[in-house]
């Protein structure tokens, strides 16, 4: 056996076989899968080495794997406990000489408990062939949803009548069988492990008339989640345990709550925010998961004219920087980050936020709560009195926190906050219709800082091409940003959408002596935009450019965030 599996991997370019070797004998001796042992040590490569594997044990290999049909057929001949349990992917069901037999995936061909166990459970001839891990695991998750083999122990551990389920105290379900808490329990932490794996900042929960809908939100867009069928059954029992794990009231199913989670996975500190709305098929939960990452400024990857400008920024002792654009543009990345660069010894930095996201050392961080009185208003009023050196109020919504944070900057502190608006110049107006008078806004601000988001191409699989004259004039490239666009592709590692991640792009507006006269004036936003220019403005569509050409996204995602028309 151990020569079955070195020799693949001799065969793939593996020169560390001595290693492989001892991996070999201590899964076998700890009663371990060889072959998963091998894959995570990290010295072959997955596909080439079970591609050779496949041929030394004579199984043809299987590339890629279309889409399923006949799903109902494949779930009920090969149930989910089975497939899940050893890894073993039912593709399709074909003739061979009059008799129909099942197609089975693996990526192991030495797993003797695998083929007993499937050949027990599939009352037809089983062909064996073997595709990657990955690509196994992924088509199990579409094929089956998430948590399905520990859904399917559920099913089988009572009796479910789907009446009483909509209308039973959620306490009760939950605690009714120690088993079944059990298997909620692993079911919901198998909901949560998959969104983490799959990198997704936000799983919403969605009670539907017939269904209970999972989402994932990866890279900015919300993803379906294949789910179990007549999950519906399990609606009250999984949203009672994720309204348990964040320290909520469960029989309070009329009100909103927030709550939060702490989560450890492969690591890492997992912060979750929960959200439960009512609605009229149940209560709607949202997480968002917030990974305590470490911020600096070097994470936002800014193009050096930008950089330029923050740092000099950040070394001001007073005046008001504002971040703006809409909800989920980065905002709170991009202020936790400033502050980080500032952030020494001799800084006392105080934050208010609503709520707080993520915890920086060093920083004095306060929490809004509104229901006791603690505002942004009253809240920046106390930290004024507590000698800070910066301060940073998550958003400011209205006159009295503007004011405030006005006051602040002209009394020798330096301020940030953010703003909703579509773009930097807007800033401007923003600030007057909540009643601030011109001669404040610019004798406080110091600069209007606006950015998005766009989806960061997959390094593994993005295709190259060349702009043509015509197609830089249409879209107004200037002739003085260099490089080469990307498409997206698509591949194992992204999921096959072409994207891993998301970057920010930016545009800054400084508040110069020349700006600052032309706001007291009242000028309109066309004077003050041409003197933004005069002044260095880069507008965010040409910040998005250098991103382009550098190889980090695509044209189309640029133009779908920015407002600026095409010419």
């Amino acid at each position: 056996m151990t020569d079955l599996l070195i020799s693949p991997a001799r065969d793939s370019g593996c020169n560390d076989l001595e290693l492989l070797a001892e991996v070999v004998q201590t899964a076998a001796q700890q009663q371990r899968s060889p072959v998963d042992d091998i894959l995570d040590s990290g010295k072959v490569e997955e596909e080439p080495y079970l591609r050779a594997l496949s041929g030394k044990s004579g199984m043809d290999w299987v590339a890629s794997i279309s889409e399923f049909e006949n799903i109902e057929s494949l779930r009920s001949i090969c149930g989910p406990r089975v497939a899940l349990a050893h890894q073993v992917l039912p593709t399709e069901i074909i003739d061979v000489e009059g008799a129909q037999c099942m197609v089975l995936l693996t990526y192991d061909p030495l797993n003797l408990i695998a083929r007993q166990a499937a050949t027990q459970q599939i009352d037809i001839p089983i062909i064996w062939r073997m595709a990657s891990r990955r690509r196994i695991h992924d088509a199990l998750r579409m094929l089956y949803g998430v948590g399905a083999d520990t859904f399917e122990q559920i099913l089988e551990g009572r009796d479910l009548d789907y009446d009483n389920l909509e209308t039973a105290d959620e306490a009760n379900v939950i605690d009714a069988d120690e088993d079944e808490e059990a298997s909620v329990v692993k079911f919901v932490n198998q909901i949560i492990r998959e969104a983490l794996q799959q990198r997704a900042t936000d799983i919403h929960v969605e009670p539907l008339h017939d269904n209970l809908r999972i989402r994932y939100r990866i890279d900015g867009l919300l993803v379906d989640v294949t789910v179990p069928d007549n999950i519906k059954a399990l609606q009250s029992s999984v949203i009672s345990r994720l309204k348990i794990m964040a320290h909520l009231d469960i029989a309070e199913r009329r009100l909103p709550q927030d709550g939060r989670i702490n989560l450890q996975f492969e690591g890492d500190t997992i912060d979750v925010r929960v959200a439960t709305v009512p609605t009229v098929e149940g209560e709607s939960v949202s997480l968002r998961l917030l990974n305590q990452e470490k911020f600096t400024i070097d994470r936002l990857e800014l193009e050096p004219f930008v950089r330029e400008k923050i740092e000099q920024l950040l070394t001001l002792s007073n005046g008001i920087c504002l971040i703006t654009g809409p909800t989920g543009s980065g905002k709170s990345t991009s202020l936790y980050s400033f502050l980080s660069e500032v952030n020494s010894p001799d800084t006392r930095i105080v934050t208010i936020e609503d709520p707080v996201e993520n915890k920086l050392p060093g920083v004095m961080q306060i929490a809004v709560k509104s229901e006791i009185g603690l505002t942004f208003a009253s809240g920046l009023r106390s930290i004024l009195r507590a000698d800070p050196n910066i301060v940073m109020i998550g958003e400011i919504r209205d006159l009295e926190t503007a004011e405030i944070a006005i006051r602040a900057s002209l009394t020798g502190h330096l301020v940030f906050s953010t703003l909703h608006t579509n773009d930097a110049m807007g800033g401007i107006s923003r600030l007057m219709d909540m009643g601030v008078e011109s001669f404040l806004v610019s004798a406080s601000v110091r600069a209007f800082l606006a950015q998005r988001l766009v989806r960061r191409l997959c390094p593994k699989c993005k295709k190259p091409h060349e702009l043509t004259a015509q197609q830089r004039a249409d879209l107004e490239i200037p002739s003085h940003i260099h490089g080469q666009c990307y498409d997206a592709v698509g591949c194992d590692h992204c999921r096959n959408t072409g994207f891993s991640g998301r970057l920010a792009i930016y545009e800054v507006v400084l508040l110069t002596e020349e700006m600052q006269d032309l706001i007291v004036k009242g000028e309109d936003t066309r004077i003050l935009m041409k003197q933004a220019y005069q002044d260095g403005y880069v507008p965010m569509r040409e910040y998005g450019w250098h991103k382009c050409l550098s190889g980090q996204t695509t044209l189309e995602e640029v133009i779908s965030v920015t407002s600026a028309e095409l010419g």
